[in-house]
């Protein structure tokens, strides 16, 4: 019987299926050797089925956005191709990009390295890019989606948004890219003095994101940081409203009155800085002082569920039903961040993290660029 023998190291996860047939339909005791068949299933493959199945909220457009995504903001270049290659490992299907990042090649890097792979097919990535200040006039639209395209190296994307309500003097690419705020860096001005802005109506930028759907370029159209007067006044013309709106949210800038407004209107919210303060310390925009993750009640309830901190603040935004991108660089931080569906929060709960808002805002150009843009 020797010879017959398997050896198997078990792994946590695998699944053993016997073939109990016949022990358990014979009346009669079994006398000499027996076959008893089996498989054994890899726990690993399982894992790796879910992870092709994101938890996801539908849009208006019947389309299904993964509700925990990676925020690209802010992820070095020389790391990027390796981060989106372990995110994809970890089951992340939503990538958030922007021109105004400056790291859309090296994303599509990572891309392409996890297609050539086969670890995930394209049909079943949600990515997202936002079309930045400078090239809000109609003819400046498509370009720019074409060479966020080019250098993502995608036929088409997800969801393409106006990355603020604010428009700005056209720099072409061969001049600098991404252009960022100042419109001429080299006259060295007083940064606020150094951005130039132009009269280019919303309905017309609009109309040129409309018209990226329908040539097949974008799937999705949406708006970043924009306040309800604003989605007003763009919902009036529309002939393809918003479908997602993109805004700073965590437990300090909760925007009830917002959340309430777009469920109304159909629209899905998704927050950025989902975390508060971290994003913005380095950049002189915030304190460790204003950092959610210290506050007791967010420990204390950490504690209690077994999760980190920043777990706990994450699933708060996915009970509120919003999706989230989250920013890491760092592999352990991937996969902490999308561990947000094995626990929930309880009312009580939900209530004292929200309890913490303060109407706290870390980006706001009206601050750091003297051009207000919110209520």
């Amino acid at each position: 019987m020797d010879k017959e023998k398997v050896s198997f190291a078990w792994e946590a996860g695998d699944v053993l299926v016997v073939d109990n047939w016949q022990a358990m339909h014979s009346r009669q005791p079994f006398e000499g050797p027996r076959t008893v068949l089996a498989s054994v299933f890899r726990g690993k493959v399982a894992e790796e089925d879910e992870k092709k199945k994101p938890a996801t909220a539908t849009l208006s457009t019947g389309d299904a956005i993964p509700l925990v995504g990676l925020g690209m903001w802010k992820v070095p270049k020389d790391v990027c191709p390796k981060v989106v290659v372990q995110a994809i490992r970890a089951g992340y299907r939503c990538f958030d990009n922007a021109c105004d990042y400056g790291n859309e090649e090296e994303v599509g890097r990572g891309l392409r390295e996890a297609l050539d792979a086969k670890l995930v097919k394209r049909e079943d990535l949600w990515i997202t890019s936002k079309l930045w200040n400078t090239y809000h006039a109609k003819e400046h639209v498509r370009p720019a989606c074409l060479k966020t395209l080019k250098d993502l190296g995608l036929k088409y994307l997800d969801l393409y948004m106006i990355h603020f309500p604010i428009a700005q003097k056209f720099v072409p690419f061969e001049k600098r890219y991404p252009p960022e705020w100042s419109y001429d860096p080299e006259q060295k001005l007083e940064f606020t003095k150094s951005i130039v802005q132009v009269p280019v109506p919303l309905r017309e930028t609009w109309e040129a994101m409309e018209a990226l759907v329908e040539e097949g370029l974008v799937k999705n159209i949406g708006i970043c940081n924009f306040n309800t007067a604003l989605i007003r006044e763009l919902m009036k013309t529309a002939k393809i409203k918003p479908c997602v709106l993109q805004v700073e949210l965590h437990p300090y800038l909760a925007q009830e009155k917002l959340m309430r407004f777009c469920r109304k209107e159909g629209i899905h919210m998704t927050g950025f800085s989902n975390l508060g303060a971290p994003s913005y310390v380095e950049l002189g925009m915030a304190t460790k002082s204003e950092f959610v993750l210290e506050k007791k009640v967010v420990k204390d309830i950490a504690s209690k569920k077994g999760k980190t901190p920043a777990q706990v603040v994450l699933r708060w935004h996915l009970q509120r039903g919003n999706s989230i991108i989250p920013k890491t660089s760092k592999e352990h931080r991937l996969k902490e961040n999308i561990g947000l569906f094995d626990f929930t929060l309880t009312s009580d709960e939900m209530a004292q993290i929200s309890s913490l808002d303060m109407h706290k805002r870390f980006n706001d150009p009206g601050v750091f660029a003297d051009i207000p843009i919110y209520d």
